[in-house]
């Protein structure tokens, strides 16, 4: 019916209610008094026939007009368990929801006019017992009892409240045809972008994709998924592994939270490179490079990178500890390098080393040497006048000649980075002892975890520290984007047997909740870049602005944005997020009805009988408006978003609400957990814990968790070669 007409007349009475009971009526009159209508039985039969199918095709014309009126109060309830979420090996389930045309954007302007407003505010008797249960709230007795019922969350309930989702129903409601919204896989490698701001939803289309993620098989193999959460939440953790056991990859499980460093997976973010000078990039790419910055960042780049090249000369694996170690106290690693250097060439140069050393004093030591140890100053010396070139002790030389007091200014943009990465038990997370067996947590890398096929999931606890949180997420960041580039050229099984290679691309999701806390300038090669390797990102944030105030700056800010060719947008509360949607889309033609045009003419012919002519007219008008306004995505209810996905493509979507899953699916002790979390403590601001949610495991990681974690990593960590 709705397709007919330029102008749909969906908000008004159903009549057609009327030409059904009409309808009726007869039909009966027909059948049990055929005779009042000069009819005999069967012809009776046959009309009554009649009148019933024109009440059944007038009944379903009501029952649209009736549904669509109840949609754009209150939409129907849409639940799904981790389990029943669909798993494709072609596309990405969303949610349900319809793809956005003109017409919508026509019925959605039509709920905002006045004469409508009857079909679209909540009735009067919902208003009225929502007055009731505020005035009664501390009321004793019957009457307490008597708000309790008119609050029943029931469908028999006729004022029963709305769910706490807040914004406008009508928003979708305007749609009663839903349909599942997916995104095609092969889109995902241009990454996807999500924007909503605090508590609308974000982290459940979070656990949505990941849900499928784990669980998808592909040829055989399961997907590389590795979660990045900045917030280290319990309830993502609790998803992720979850979903990892029912998949059955909890051997395939790495768990890197700084919160927890007792149990948590060793990285070293340096320890594993393709070309040396990756290393000082992965640490001087955290400094700044704005101004004055500039000079102190390359300088301290280059000093990185003698360190580095001594390291692994000395077949040592670089790590922030020994990097540290040596910035502060260079001279160490430079007597250490001059010994392995002149025992492989020149055993007989030592000896004339310790003749020079013990012939200094401090009345002939130079004084750009003053401070440094003695011996520093004679290997100095030997070389001076020996005719010796080696690259790397050509570069601890030209470091150690610098005055001190000159060396530890420069230097100092430096340590301030390297403190953060290396204080406290963070340390043992980030400079793991390869040698020691006794420790059971595995020591990982990218590229050992792509092959693996693993899932990983890196809290960093920025609610803490925000600055270690940043500093550990930017140096994950840079040695990822260095593996995809490893990957870009010589693909996942480098150095690898011949009979152990494959020539697939294997899909690496990485999911980066609240990625703006993340994001440095190594960020923008991964998205600009990686999706070459198999990289496909999914970016979680809130504004624009936050991505821009992190980054510094608003063209390399437009720079990420412009990378991300999938954008989901729930409510958020800038108009120029929302315009970053609302600014792409068409405008499109709406129809209205409202202009009534009435005249009348006096007739000039005085012997006529007509004295005057009138007519009445109501014309349609076509305006241009755009098909979507900021102020509509600010208004969006929780869990719902807007799709620009497959070129352009928008769609209006909403999300489904957990629903308890089986608990012999979870651990014993996390049962547990789970049953006291949902009995004492359900925050108001998780909206979906009162739709059947699971609730938060709280903000201390289960037992049962932690246990089978250690068991699974205590096989794992003596095969494994970081």
């Amino acid at each position: 019916m709705a397709h007919h007409y330029a102008i749909e007349a969906l908000l008004r009475p159903a009549v057609e209610l009327y030409t059904v009971a009409a309808c009726l009526a007869a039909a009966a009159l027909c059948v049990f008094a055929p005779w009042s209508v000069a009819l005999n039985p069967l012809l009776g039969l046959v009309t009554a026939l009649a009148f019933c199918t024109l009440a059944a095709v007038r009944a379903l014309r009501a029952w649209t007009v009736l549904r669509y009126r109840r949609n754009l109060r209150r939409l129907p309830r849409y639940t799904l368990s981790s389990s029943q979420v669909p798993v494709s090996t072609q596309r990405l389930f969303v949610g349900r929801g319809f793809r956005w045309e003109p017409r919508h954007t026509d019925r959605l302007l039509q709920t905002y006019r006045a004469e409508y407003r009857q079909y679209v505010d909540p009735s009067a008797l919902y208003s009225l017992a929502r007055k009731f249960e505020h005035r009664l709230e501390f009321a004793p007795g019957p009457l307490s009892r008597i708000a309790r019922w008119t609050r029943w969350d029931h469908p028999l309930n006729p004022v029963r409240p709305l769910p706490p989702v807040g914004g406008l129903p009508r928003l979708h409601g305007i749609e009663t045809r839903e349909v599942d919204v997916t995104l095609p896989l092969s889109e995902r490698v241009g990454h996807t972008l999500v924007l909503g701001t605090t508590r609308v939803g974000k982290t459940r289309l979070a656990e949505l994709f990941l849900t499928q993620d784990i669980r998808r098989v592909h040829n055989g193999e399961h997907e590389v998924v590795i979660v990045f959460d900045p917030k280290g939440d319990a309830d993502l953790l609790r998803r992720v592994y979850v979903e990892a056991k029912r998949a059955g990859r909890e051997n395939e499980f790495y768990l890197f939270h700084l919160g927890w460093p007792e149990i948590s997976a060793r990285y070293n973010a340096v320890g594993r490179f393709g070309r040396i000078s990756e290393v000082a990039t992965r640490i001087a790419g955290q400094l700044s490079g704005e101004g004055n910055s500039a000079a102190f960042r390359e300088f301290a780049w280059r000093f990185v990178n003698i360190i580095a090249r001594a390291l692994v000369e000395l077949g040592q694996r670089p790590d922030y500890l020994l990097i540290q170690r040596h910035v502060v106290n260079i001279d160490a690693l430079f007597i250490e390098y001059a010994q392995h250097f002149f025992a492989k060439t020149a055993s007989h140069a030592w000896n004339l080393i310790v003749k020079i050393e013990g012939a200094l004093t401090d009345k002939n030591i130079p004084r750009h040497m003053l401070g440094r140890e003695k011996r520093v100053v004679a290997i100095e010396q030997y070389l001076s006048q020996a005719r010796v070139y080696d690259p790397v002790l050509d570069g601890l030389r030209s470091a150690v000649r610098y005055d001190r007091t000159y060396f530890d200014k420069i230097v100092a943009s430096l340590l301030p980075l390297l403190e953060k990465l290396t204080t406290g038990r963070v340390a043992q997370l980030l400079a793991p002892n390869y040698s020691d067996l006794n420790d059971p947590r595995p020591i990982f890398d990218w590229l050992q975890v792509i092959r693996k096929r693993a899932v990983v999931y890196v809290g960093l606890d920025a609610l803490s520290d925000p600055e270690v949180a940043a500093a550990v997420g930017n140096s994950m960041f840079s040695d990822l984007v260095s593996v995809a580039g490893q990957i870009y050229k010589f693909g996942i099984d480098d150095g690898l047997p011949e009979s152990a290679r494959t020539a697939e691309k294997v899909p690496i999701n990485v999911h980066a909740d609240e990625f703006n806390e993340l994001m440095g300038d190594e960020f923008i090669p991964m998205v600009n870049k990686g999706g070459g390797a198999g990289l496909q990102v999914t970016a979680y944030t809130q504004t624009l602005s936050d991505i821009e105030a992190r980054i510094g700056s608003r063209a390399k800010a437009g720079q990420v944005i412009g990378n991300f060719n999938n954008l989901f947008m729930l409510r958020v509360r800038e108009t120029a997020t929302a315009e970053l949607l609302t600014q792409q889309l068409p405008k499109v033609e709406a129809y209205s009805n409202g202009l009534i045009i009435s005249g009348s003419t006096d007739s000039s012919d005085p012997q006529g009988r007509t004295d005057f002519t009138s007519n009445t007219q109501d014309r349609v008008t076509a305006t241009s408006v755009p098909m979507i306004e900021p102020a509509h995505i600010v208004a969006l209810p929780k869990g719902q978003a807007f799709g620009l996905i497959e070129g352009g493509m928008l769609f209006k979507i909403r999300m489904p609400l957990p629903e308890a899953d089986p608990d012999e699916l979870l651990p014993a002790d996390l049962q547990s957990v789970a049953r006291e979390m949902r009995n004492r403590y359900a925050p108001a601001e998780e909206w979906w814990s009162t739709h059947g949610g699971e609730g938060r495991p709280g903000d201390t990681l289960p037992e049962g968790l932690l246990e089978d974690f250690k068991n699974l990593t205590a096989s794992d960590a003596i095969t494994s070669d970081g």
